[in-house]
């Protein structure tokens, strides 16, 4: 298993901490054989919970510039057509992706290239799911120029769990499909916006995997 960069000094800090909690428990409890098993049980759980959320899924991706491919995994919570205020200011269709606690946190991009926004603003930290959530908690907002001049918009949002948003990208760098341009800790959203003409690919509540599912096709 690959552990994402993000997640090895808290492994590491964490593995100490349960290892010094554990020697605790039967130095202070050194006949109570139920209590330190009960402990290590806890530990070994909690270490894996943590572990399995930076873990690094291993694929090729299935490059195609007729398609937008899901950014994050996790489950589709909106599909609708709106208007995008910050950087379009017209209407979009609207994608957006929930992220629990138990998925991967990488954040892919949707489509090959040049980043011509990118955007931090801070903010509240509502739940993933509210609808004010996308304007006003803490989110980066970027946008993708493709070589025909379509131009994608994608924003990672903060939740009431998640309190560090990363952003790898810059304006004026290119990135291909499906390579890494953020990561979010502890649960949160994506949204991404398209063409109104975009032909969306999935349902409400279907499960996505970032860099695999496809969301939309591309006119």
């Amino acid at each position: 298993m690959i552990i994402h960069r993000e997640g090895r000094v808290l492994l590491f800090v964490l593995l100490v901490i349960l290892f010094a909690l554990n020697w605790g428990v039967s130095y202070f409890f050194p006949g109570a054989s139920v209590i330190q098993n009960i402990a290590i049980v806890i530990s070994i759980g909690l270490y894996l919970l943590i572990l399995q959320f930076f873990r690094v899924p291993v694929f090729d991706v299935k490059k195609n510039e007729k398609y937008v491919l899901a950014p994050a995994d996790g489950k589709v919570v909106v599909i609708e057509e709106v208007v995008e205020t910050e950087y379009f200011k017209e209407k979009r269709k609207q994608i957006s992706i929930f992220m629990s606690p138990i998925n991967v946190h990488i954040n892919r991009m949707p489509v090959a290239g040049k980043i011509v926004f990118s955007k931090y603003h801070p903010g509240k930290y509502l739940v993933a799911w509210h609808p004010k959530s996308s304007t006003e908690n803490e989110r980066t907002t970027v946008v993708a120029k493709m070589k025909n001049g379509t131009e994608v918009l994608f924003r990672q949002i903060a939740g009431a769990l998640a309190r560090r948003i990363l952003c790898y990208v810059k304006e004026g760098q290119a990135l291909e499909q499906g390579q890494e341009f953020g990561f979010i800790k502890f649960g949160s959203r994506v949204d991404i916006f398209l063409p109104v003409n975009a032909i969306v690919k999935v349902k409400i509540g279907e499960i996505s995997k970032g860099g695999k599912t496809i969301l939309a096709e591309l006119h």
